[in-house]
């Protein structure tokens, strides 16, 4: 059964759990600011990697561990203490994510170039002597900009109707010019691997997360007249949700990152999928598609010997925006794994003072695949107001269906430490 493709039929409704809020230091910028003081929680402008300067050791691969990997230690054994410490701990689960499950992004090309216009944005790169090029859509809302924008992978599943009505950009992307779907590993295609070879150990998911980054550097240089570089969402369903989860992770530009119904390889915890009925085993995600890295494949039988886990990636996002929307109603999703990985990547955003930062919904009643949800349409206008208009503070909201509810404390053997001083 392959799951990526919406499907008319419907599904049984959601018990649910009672929703529960989450409530942190409120984080806003009065509307009018300077621009340089509205980018949202944990966004440096023009900053992809606030963490490229940490000296990360070199990971190993650890010992078998069946419970989540504790995200405040540290890969020197000791924990962070301090807010000011997660940039360097994110920089080290960045180290582990590439290594072990995503493969190398690459850091920013040697020459990024391109147009940005009320209609289209075109990237040209240069690196390593070999240059691809690719573009992407653009639909301006009303009104008069700059504009704010979702970067929409795969152009099916996101409600782009509330998206421009709320007063983004939509920015339709897509990933497969970038990473092609239906080759083999050794033979990978697409922008991405003209540069950096056919034979990468990259899987796409990576890829496409490199060719949206490159879309924001375009945004970045266009002189910010149409649309706003410090203003970036990203959002996808099913196998573009896996892909919308990795864009968010891995650049910190992105203000607001909303993964719909991403299913193995995308927000599911891996030591969770192979005990959840019905989920998409780790096998076919990592065989489907070259979606995830080569070296994923060792840990596909035994994912309690990756040194990391989805919650972490989770955590890579803190303390920017987060929305995850996912349908209980479909066992392949793995809904209850991915619960877990959003409750333990939470820990990291309360840890740090932003727990109303994250939010996950899936008390959904609509089972069919990619729909647009009647449930999401007010978290997704707040979430918009909030991390890319900055003229709301709404806070994050877990909605958790009884159908698919994951219980955190049987996955972690650690607690969540109060951290000191400011991030």
């Amino acid at each position: 059964m392959r799951i990526h493709r919406p499907r008319p039929r419907a599904w049984a409704a959601a018990v649910f759990l009672a929703a529960a809020s989450l409530a942190a230091t409120a984080l806003g910028t009065p509307a009018g600011a300077d621009d340089s003081l509205r980018a949202g929680p944990g966004i440096k402008p023009g900053v992809e990697d606030d963490g490229a300067d940490c000296a990360a050791p070199e990971p190993g691969a650890g010992t078998a561990n069946s419970k989540l990997p504790d995200p405040f230690t540290k890969l020197d054994g000791t924990r962070v203490t301090a807010k000011s410490d997660w940039r360097c701990r994110r920089a080290e689960i960045k180290k582990l994510a590439e290594r072990f499950v995503y493969g190398e992004k690459h850091t920013k090309p040697a020459s990024v170039t391109g147009t940005v216009s009320g209609t289209s944005i075109t990237v040209n790169v240069t690196d390593q002597g070999r240059s691809s090029s690719f573009s992407a859509k653009v639909e301006l809302p009303s009104g008069s900009g700059p504009f704010p924008a979702v970067v929409v992978l795969g152009g099916f599943g996101a409600d782009t109707a509330t998206i421009k009505a709320s007063g983004a950009a939509v920015i339709s992307y897509d990933p497969l010019a970038v990473g092609r779907e239906g080759t083999p590993r050794n033979n990978k295609q697409g922008a991405f691997y003209s540069v950096y070879g056919s034979s990468s150990s990259t899987g796409l998911l990576m890829a496409w997360a490199w060719g949206a980054s490159r879309i924001i550097d375009v945004i970045e240089q266009s002189g910010g007249g149409i649309l706003r570089a410090d203003a970036i969402g990203v959002t996808g369903c099913s196998r573009y949700g896996k892909g919308a989860f990795a864009v968010g992770a891995f650049d910190q530009r992105i203000a607001l990152t909303m993964p719909i119904e991403s299913g193995t390889a995308g927000l599911p915890i891996y030591r969770g999928v192979p005990g959840e009925s019905g989920a998409q085993p780790l096998s076919s995600a990592y065989s489907e598609q070259p979606w995830l890295g080569d070296a994923f494949g060792s840990f596909t039988g035994n994912p309690a010997t990756l040194p990391v886990d989805t919650h972490e990636i989770v955590a890579m996002v803190a303390p920017r925006g987060l929305f995850v929307m996912e349908n209980p109603h479909i066992d392949w999703l793995g809904a209850r794994s991915g619960s877990v990985a959003a409750l333990g990547g939470a820990e990291v955003y309360k840890a740090l003072g932003a727990g109303s930062n994250i939010s996950y919904w899936s008390d959904v009643q609509d089972g069919n695949h990619c729909a647009v949800r009647s449930e999401w349409k007010a978290p997704l206008q707040q979430n918009i107001r909030k991390f890319l208009l900055r003229t709301g503070n709404d806070p994050g909201v877990i909605r958790v269906s009884g159908k698919k509810a994951g219980n955190l404390a049987e996955w972690r053997n650690w607690q969540t430490p109060i951290l000191t001083g400011q991030p």
